[in-house]
């Protein structure tokens, strides 16, 4: 078979390597692609941009691709799925209505509160100074989140008021009348952050090994939100009962409800979940993807064969198929450049990759390109170095020991990634 990978990131490069090493599997492309899946065996990259859906409708049926994985949410979200389909071509990921769990924060918070999956309380503004009056009696911590897609960096955790006012100000006060797009205010969750991501069918549900992602930037959860800065699995805070309490309270009234609202999904659909230390859980957020950078880890512990889950999917039969997993943990460090999440410049030449190699570890590619026989920062977030190991402290000081060579100007990563699951 001929498969395509729409993105250009980590969790792309994963996704790419992991189909490649399916039997099955002929050649796969990527669009459009990084340094990484550049140099993968069996991987070719395609100069295609993500939200670009004719030329990568017209690259599919000029390639005769045979199945078709998008992994980033802006394809999707603009129905990529639905023009596919149109055309007879197979491609895994949720339809546009679907995709509006991501699409939009104002959306998927009503579709919580419609069917009564457990979520934090909320309220939609469009207007900046009934905003403020609101935040005003409710008082800090309170979230704020911009409305659409923000690459995991539109949310503001205010610790005090003030942030939230200013929060505010930049998203609602931009305009003469003081209105924008709409913005989601939710009650602050206190706990333990998890990513528990499925594989779906439209009806069934197939649980990925579970994961936990580090969103701030600095060490000790501090600094500005980004798309991740790292992740592990599995998250020992989803223990055998949380498991099951997620499968029965969320997922799969999830999947009921999109049903039932005329939008059945199928596709990668990611729960962010807050578990609070007597078991009580309640939905962050819902991505309709693999995560970036939960993809990495887990992706390094799949020992079925994806391509085989995937088209289980398709046919509707994901209840009679399991997923299999490597017992040990796996740990991934983001390396990023300088800026980020703000603004960075590319450019910059990485080094040290060749000496970076360890067994039972893989670097995964995100936001590079190659040019001159070198390898270049062209982004945020550069690389993901990942490790599995006998338990999570292994695990993590290999990708630690597997970073260590690799440097860029300016690059910097956390250095404390699995805290949580190290304390435990």
């Amino acid at each position: 078979m001929k498969l395509l990978v729409i993105g250009g990131g980590g969790r792309e490069h994963a996704l790419a390597w992991k189909l490649q090493s399916s039997p099955r599997v002929r050649e796969v492309l990527v669009a459009p692609g990084n340094a990484g899946t550049a140099a993968e065996p069996g991987v070719r990259n395609v100069a295609v941009a993500v939200d670009d859906l004719d030329a990568l409708l017209a690259l599919a049926q000029s390639e005769a691709i045979d199945l078709t994985v998008v992994g980033p949410e802006v394809p999707l979200v603009l129905g990529i799925v639905d023009r596919f389909e149109a055309a007879g071509l197979r491609i895994f990921g949720p339809r546009r209505a679907a995709a509006q769990l991501e699409g939009s924060k104002a959306y998927a918070k009503a579709f919580l509160a419609r069917h009564q999956i457990p979520t934090a309380g909320y309220a939609v503004f469009t207007e900046l100074a009934p905003a403020l009056a609101h935040v005003r009696q409710l008082g800090a911590p309170i979230v704020i989140k911009a409305d659409g897609l923000k690459a995991g960096k539109g949310v503001v955790v205010a610790m005090q008021l003030a942030e939230a006012e200013a929060a505010l100000l930049e998203l609602l006060g931009s305009t003469p009348t003081g209105a924008g797009a709409p913005v989601v205010i939710e009650r602050f969750l206190e706990g333990e952050e998890a990513s528990y991501i499925v594989l779906c069918d439209g009806q069934h549900a197939l649980p990925m090994a579970s994961s936990q992602d580090h969103k701030r930037r600095d060490a000790g959860d501090l600094g500005p939100n980004t798309g991740g800065m790292g992740a592990y699995s599995p998250a020992p805070v989803v223990s055998a009962e949380i498991d099951q309490r997620v499968m029965a309270t969320v997922i799969l009234p999830t999947l009921a409800g999109m049903a039932a609202d005329g939008a059945p999904f199928r596709g990668f659909l990611y729960a962010g979940l807050m578990i609070r230390g007597d078991g009580d859980l309640q939905v962050l957020e819902f991505n309709v993807r693999l995560g970036d950078p939960e993809a990495q880890p887990i992706l390094l512990r799949l020992r079925s064969d994806l391509l085989e889950l995937i088209e289980a999917a398709l046919a509707g039969q994901l209840d009679r198929v399991n997923a299999h997993w490597d017992p040990r943990p796996a740990v991934a460090v983001v390396i990023a450049a300088a800026g980020y999440p703000g603004a960075v410049h590319g450019g910059e030449v990485v080094c040290g990759l060749d000496a970076a190699a360890l067994p039972d570890s893989k670097i995964f590619h995100g936001a590079t390109r190659s040019e001159h026989n070198q390898v270049l920062t062209s982004g945020g977030r550069v690389l993901t170095v990942c490790a599995l190991g006998a338990d999570i402290g292994a695990a993590r000081n290999r990708a630690y020991q597997a970073l260590a060579p690799i440097h860029f100007a300016g690059g910097f990563y956390r250095s404390d990634i699995a805290h949580l699951a190290l304390r435990r």
